[in-house]
């Protein structure tokens, strides 16, 4: 197994095997989304409260997961390629800001559309809220550090340091709700004693945050690979795979 993660962390390597291995995920991706919305929109029930308004949970839900789960990929990331040098590990954190900041953003646009009908106002300064907020602001230093700074080498440590700086507000966002009097419900699935959802709805909700994972592992492939390519554009493979074609 780590022969095999030493030799995947190959640029040369990492392109050449990334491209299929991104098609099978973004094909599994396309079939757990479809699912995945035809039972979260026409077969789970009404919410007894919300009605139907709640289905934007399938949405809003899993772009939440994502914007964590992204922003903890890409500081293990920044860490390992800080402390052990590795190229393709900086290449996935650089790749992976786009997206978790695309995550963020969804999240919080849902959620404002979700709030209206439940609180009365698009925004609220309430504690998950804010602290999804500067999540992406977070997103951002790390996406300005790559684009400002031209060594790709010290944008890495740069964005590296910012990312795991920023990794303390992860548990503020997941436990802001149990430790502040919000407004944002709180968990709803990952409680201790048994999720209080209804298993219609928990089935098509868990359908779509596996979805959002595997598009996520594709689309950060895909993005990899254009960026493994702009950094190895003079070595000797690159220019090989040029001629070639």
């Amino acid at each position: 197994m780590w022969a095999f993660l030493q030799r995947f962390s190959s640029p040369r390597y990492f392109y050449s095997l990334s491209q299929p291995i991104s098609r099978w995920l973004g094909g599994i991706c396309l079939l757990l989304m479809l699912t995945g919305l035809y039972y979260g929109l026409f077969k789970a029930p009404p919410d007894y409260q919300q009605g139907d308004s709640y289905r934007i949970m399938f949405i809003h839900v899993p772009a939440a997961w994502m914007s964590m789960f992204v922003y903890m990929v890409m500081a293990i990331s920044g860490a390992i390629g800080l402390i052990w040098r590795i190229k393709l590990a900086d290449v996935i954190a650089a790749s992976s800001a786009p997206l978790g900041a695309s995550f963020t953003f969804l999240a919080l646009v849902t959620g404002s559309l979700w709030g209206k009908p439940m609180w009365g106002a698009w925004w609220v300064w309430d504690a998950r809220l804010t602290s999804e907020l500067i999540l992406l602001f977070l997103y951002f230093g790390v996406m300005a550090l790559n684009s400002a700074i031209e060594d790709k080498r010290i944008a890495a440590r740069a964005s590296a340091i910012l990312a795991l700086v920023g990794v303390v507000n992860i548990p503020i966002i997941h436990y802001s709700v149990v430790w502040w009097n919000t407004l944002h419900q709180g968990s709803t699935i990952t409680k201790l004693d048994a999720p209080s959802i209804h298993i219609d709805m928990l089935i098509p909700l868990l359908l779509m945050a596996f979805a959002f994972k595997f598009y996520y592992f594709s689309v950060v492939l895909m993005r990899a690979r254009c960026e493994v390519l702009e950094r190895e554009k003079n070595s000797t493979w690159v220019q090989e795979l040029v001629a070639s074609r």
